[in-house]
């Protein structure tokens, strides 16, 4: 059990304070439709579109908005998404996979590959940098969830893998697989999670200096405000001290 990362802390606080709602909700309402066109409606048959339904519900989108995005993808005239992930090097080589759900590949393609360049960093293959990473299940609940060792035990009996704890919350890992089964479980014992969803999580973390941190801040930000982008992530982390000027 190991302290949470501090850039994920500071991401945390940063998407809660300033983040567009309408273009929050646009982008969960994506992958809503996009869950529910490829498997059942029915989120209790279909395990893509129940997480996808929790992250929004999480983010307090309206029960409404949710239903409206389900109806969505049974209409004929809904756009066709495709799934692609990006893998490139961002300042000082940080490592950084995009995810995205576009309509139109190359227009993404060509927007994702412009804003490394211009960050100073190089679009990559596909692999070119997800090795790097491990694809996994990431629950969280807030620090009044329970006392570490609580947590720790509620996700063992879950079967989750791993749980990271600190004066901020819990954050419990399992394999990517098991996380709609893992999450149920946890729900019953700890009640409804902050958020769930499925992650690239880094196998180790570069500590950058405050320059580099706000020039990967920018890229990140800049990846994050396009409409095709559904997550970023890059595998650094601060010190105490940057993390303080940048949070």
């Amino acid at each position: 059990m190991a302290g949470h990362s501090k850039w994920a802390n500071i991401q945390h606080r940063k998407g809660r304070q300033d983040a567009a709602r309408s273009k929050l909700f646009s982008k969960l309402a994506k992958e809503i439709t996009v869950a529910a066109k490829m498997g059942d409606p029915d989120p209790d048959k279909n395990p893509r579109l129940r997480l996808a339904v929790k992250a929004a519900r999480s983010q307090s989108m309206p029960k409404d908005v949710i239903e409206r995005a389900i109806k969505k993808s049974q209409m004929g005239d809904s756009a066709d998404y495709s799934e692609i992930r990006y893998e490139g090097y961002g300042p000082s080589g940080i490592a950084v996979i995009v995810e995205t759900l576009t309509d139109n590949v190359n227009r993404t393609a060509s927007n994702v590959r412009s804003y490394f360049t211009k960050a100073g960093g190089n679009l990559g293959t596909t692999g070119s940098v997800s090795f790097m990473f491990d694809r996994v299940g990431e629950i969280t609940y807030p620090a009044t969830a329970g006392d570490a060792d609580t947590i720790m035990m509620a996700a063992i009996e879950a079967g989750a893998e791993d749980v990271e704890s600190d004066d901020e919350g819990h954050w419990i890992y399992c394999a990517f697989e098991n996380l709609s089964e893992v999450s149920d479980a946890l729900e019953k014992e700890l009640g409804e999670a902050t958020e769930t969803k499925a992650i690239w999580k880094p196998q180790n973390r570069t500590d950058v200096d405050l320059e580099t941190a706000q020039k990967l801040m920018r890229l990140i930000d800049t990846l994050e405000d396009d409409d095709d982008v559904q997550t970023v992530t890059a595998n650094f982390d601060t010190s105490d001290e940057v993390a303080a000027q940048l949070g």
